[in-house]
């Protein structure tokens, strides 16, 4: 009699509930820690790796999940400092408007070039942002309101929505944190969202997502605006934290700094460019008091990181937990 050969069945999946939980976990004691933890350590030190993690992930939006990468984001993220800092000290409107006037122009920056850049792929792509960028640069160093090469400084703080003092600086830390666990959120929502699906789906297969009916190009567009609209509202935060606005903000550097960030984290993880700005920030600000000179000791140890962390440091953490972080 013959005998059935029975086909190996693989274990099931992990279910996805028990995974969910577990990023509900860690996200309530990061925020936990996050809240804890101007009362043991210099309050503008996070406020500042804040921003920077609010412009990483901003940055990631656009590498990570569309497959897009620009030279050019420094524009958004200093020209929205620009803007805010100028509003807030000229025009002396209240710290709710002078940041909502940087966000705003960020994403209409962010909609021109990129309405011209994404006609471009690959390489093409992010010379076209950088160019643009450096254009903008020289009109921030020329402009008669940025203040050249001295930047606009005394940027008043103000009180938001005229009852929170921000010049008290565990005011402007909670400000901070709640306009980076919103920008995060609002990520993470548009990463898992049905739009989030089809900007995957574009940066594994951009033939395949075309021959669905998808328009590709309106899409690539969308996620730049969004992207560049988010790293502007990090921009406006640290013009008002730092009460400055200067060219380094949008100088091509920075630019690269956000590149480095979200590559030492790990592209395309949720949690992996914030991992990479506090990296970064602390870097800096240690080799700040020594000798040392602070790009190389920081170049030094991106090449470790991406000798040993192939994915980014998140990124091979979630490898091997077999978690989406």
């Amino acid at each position: 009699m013959a005998t059935e050969t029975q086909t190996p069945v693989a274990a099931p999946a992990p279910s996805g509930g028990v995974g969910q939980r577990a990023w509900l976990f860690v996200s309530l004691i990061a925020l936990v820690l996050l809240a804890l933890a101007p009362f043991v350590i210099y309050p503008v030190f996070l406020m500042k790796a804040l921003c920077f993690a609010l412009f990483a992930c901003a940055f990631n939006l656009l590498i990570g999940y569309v497959g897009l990468l620009s030279f050019g984001h420094a524009a958004f993220f200093g020209g929205a400092a620009y803007v805010t800092a100028h509003a807030a000290k000229v025009w002396l409107l209240p710290p709710e408007l002078a940041i909502l006037l940087g966000t705003l122009f960020a994403g209409v920056c962010g909609a021109a070039v990129g309405a011209l850049a994404i006609r471009r792929q690959g390489i093409y792509f992010a010379m076209t942002t950088l160019a643009l960028s450096q254009m903008l640069f020289f009109v921030f160093l020329q402009a008669p309101f940025t203040g050249g090469e001295d930047g606009i400084q005394g940027v008043p703080r103000g009180h938001l929505f005229g009852l929170l003092d921000l010049n008290d600086p565990y005011a402007m830390y909670f400000t901070v944190l709640a306009i980076f666990v919103g920008g995060f959120w609002f990520i993470h929502r548009i990463v898992h969202s049905p739009f989030g699906q089809v900007l995957k789906a574009i940066r594994e297969n951009e033939q395949r997502a075309t021959s669905l009916g998808y328009d590709v190009s309106r899409y690539k567009l969308m996620a730049f605006i969004l992207s560049a609209t988010l790293a502007g509202l990090a921009g406006s935060t640290k013009a008002l934290v730092f009460q400055l606005a200067t060219l380094t903000d949008v100088q091509w550097q920075m630019s690269g700094e956000v590149v480095l960030m979200t590559l030492l984290g790990g592209i395309g993880t949720t949690t992996g460019p914030v991992i990479g700005a506090f990296l970064v920030v602390m870097l800096q600000n240690y080799l700040a008091t020594t000798a040392l000179p602070a790009t190389v000791v920081i170049g030094i140890v991106f090449i470790i990181c991406v000798l040993v962390f192939r994915r980014g440091i998140m990124g091979e953490i979630g490898h091997l937990l077999r978690w989406k972080l």
